[in-house]
């Protein structure tokens, strides 16, 4: 099993910026895919960002050029730098992990086997 612990989230103004982190522990394979999404009031859940174990990245069209994922293999910690936040960003934001490499869909949900508790990111006008 693996448990995956995010931090970092908090309230800013439109314009402001937060850098959330998610650690892993447990029976951690850094040879994997790790990824953010988020899910706001009455929304579905969404991929913002997903990187594997060679750096290679996938992210949604609403947060590019906004947003930055990155990985820490040693450290087993995963990080999202989110500035020029926008109120439309206001959800939680979930941290999760796949078994292995994954070739395609990086934001697709059901690639992942492992799930944090979530952070709560809230932008205001």
């Amino acid at each position: 099993q693996v448990q995956l612990a995010e931090s970092g989230g908090g309230s800013v103004q439109s314009g402001g910026s937060l850098n959330l982190s998610c650690v892993a522990s447990g029976d951690t394979d850094s040879r994997n895919c790790m990824a953010w999404f988020r899910q706001g009031p009455g929304k579905e859940r969404e991929g913002v960002g997903g990187i594997n174990y060679d750096g290679s990245t996938a992210y949604a069209d609403s947060v590019k050029g906004r947003f930055t994922i990155s990985r820490d293999n040693a450290k087993n910690t995963l990080y999202l730098q989110m500035n020029n936040l926008k109120p439309e960003d206001t959800a939680m934001y979930y941290c999760a992990a796949s078994f292995g490499f994954v070739k395609d869909n990086i934001l697709n949900p059901v690639e992942y086997e492992y799930w944090g508790q979530g952070t709560q990111v809230s932008v205001s006008v």
